[in-house]
């Protein structure tokens, strides 16, 4: 079980999936992820948020509790979205929205609007090729808005490097995790 950290549902736990095939981001991380975004944006208010491989959904549904006015979860496994979609009805959130589908294959819709921030936490095993693909998709101005940023989770122990369009702005570590900001 994690809790949301701050913001509108602070303290509020969320259920997680059952088993060991979901990982949620650690407290520590989700922290210094979101204050690195508010430095970023100032505020996250009225943002919209992508949280792609979403798992429990902790980092959706952590963005909405901090303002953001629209956030779409993806998540493929329907036990985790079944999970994500009991803690929004939990939160009573009525931003966040799970799409119940793969990654690949939302991507290759086009979005109603930008997102200004898209964040992937693929497991550690999704193949590198396959990540570079993945964000060459959304590195365009139909998915990342013109100031957006983009933020990949992965462990430290993975290579990594932006593909075109998107370029690097800085990395930060913890612990076995690494979070790469692009753009």
């Amino acid at each position: 079980m994690t809790r949301i950290i701050s913001g509108a549902y602070g303290g509020r736990r969320l259920q997680a999936p059952p088993g060991d095939e979901t990982r949620p981001t650690t407290e520590r991380v989700r922290e210094a992820l979101f204050s690195s975004l508010q430095s970023e944006f100032g505020t996250l208010d009225g943002l919209r948020f992508l949280d792609l491989f979403a798992g429990s959904g902790a980092i959706g549904l952590e963005a909405a509790s901090r303002g953001a006015a629209h956030v779409d979860l993806v998540e493929s496994d329907r036990g985790a979205a079944h999970v994500i979609n009991g803690n929004i009805a939990e939160l009573k959130c009525i931003v966040a929205h799970v799409m119940t589908t793969t990654v690949e294959r939302f991507v290759r819709t086009k979005p109603k609007a930008s997102y200004d921030v898209i964040f992937l936490d693929p497991p550690y095993a999704y193949e590198h090729e396959s990540l570079a693909q993945l964000l060459q998709a959304i590195g365009g101005p139909a998915w990342l808005a013109g100031d957006g940023v983009v933020v990949v989770e992965r462990s430290r122990r993975d290579a990594f490097t932006w593909p075109e369009p998107l370029t690097g702005l800085r990395d930060k570590k913890y612990g076995d995790t690494i979070l790469w900001y692009g753009h």
